[in-house]
């Protein structure tokens, strides 16, 4: 039978038959590409909406968030490493069918004021077939699609995609290929989706995980600032503070560091807020 190749992100993983691909959501079955976490949440909870982060989007409200396992980066110091770098039967999960979810979210709307549906937690766009089968559906019920993600995402299933997203927080990692290089993703992929999501109207949000001796400098900060600024100076970029998980031991991002970024970043952008802190 032959082999596959994944078209969803850069990774572009070369498949045999019952391998998984990096992310561990996809796999080859059959002779094609198959998404195994599909349907297959292993998190749901009721956020407040600037927990996304997403401080401009129906500030001061709640949303529906779930996540799944798998991702295509593999970050040493990701906060939720435990669903993200997990593979199928490693997690416990529980099956929600695109309509179950829906209901799930009309539910929380009626009884909580929930506005949608976050995909969160895990990268999401790992799930993308579940993705394009819930997003419309949603939509039609009125509710909002919201995704956070790394933005690691080839160019045809993302314009595929962003007609039924309503708001993105894009992980804007670092602002250099090397950076990039550590985390396994490519800059341009993530700058690319930043770039096609504003151009389609999606509300975007970004963030950067400040991480001391890596990330930190104020040039690399300034430079991704006045790049987003050069789309639009209103992007809002959220700085978040970095502590010790997974793999990485470094100190703690001092506050008094972050205030010093912000400052730099607040010289192109209007919206810069802190997090973590």
């Amino acid at each position: 039978m032959a082999d596959v190749i994944c078209g969803l992100c850069p990774r572009h993983c070369h498949l045999r038959e019952g391998q998984s691909g990096f992310c561990g959501a996809r796999a080859c079955v059959d002779g094609r590409m198959v998404c195994t976490n599909y349907g297959q949440l292993a998190a749901v909870a009721l956020d407040p909406i600037e927990k996304k982060p997403l401080y401009h989007f129906h500030t001061g409200s709640v949303i529906l968030s779930v996540g799944s396992y798998g991702c295509n980066l593999d970050c040493p110091f990701c906060q939720n490493h435990e669903i993200s770098r997990a593979r199928a039967g490693e997690v416990r999960t529980q099956v929600v069918s695109p309509e179950t979810l829906v209901a799930l979210a009309v539910e929380a709307r009626e009884q909580r004021g929930s506005i949608g549906v976050a995909f969160t937690y895990n990268e999401p766009l790992v799930s993308y077939e579940y993705l394009l089968d819930c997003a419309p559906l949603l939509r039609a019920q009125g509710l909002a699609v919201v995704l956070v993600t790394n933005g690691q995402i080839c160019e045809e299933p993302l314009q595929k995609l962003l007609p039924l997203v309503d708001a993105m927080n894009v992980d804007l990692k670092g602002f250099t290929q090397a950076y990039y290089d550590w985390l396994g993703g490519d800059l341009r992929t993530t700058q690319h989706t930043i770039v096609a999501a504003v151009a389609a109207g999606v509300h975007i949000e970004v963030t950067t995980l400040v991480i001391p001796g890596r990330n930190d400098d104020p040039e690399e900060i300034a430079a991704a600032a006045q790049w987003l600024a050069s789309l639009s100076s209103d992007i809002p970029l959220h700085l978040s503070r970095y502590f010790p998980r997974y793999h990485c031991d470094i100190a703690p991002t001092p506050v008094a560091k972050l205030q010093q970024l912000q400052r730099v970043a607040r010289q192109y952008l209007r919206y810069v807020h802190l997090g973590n802190v």
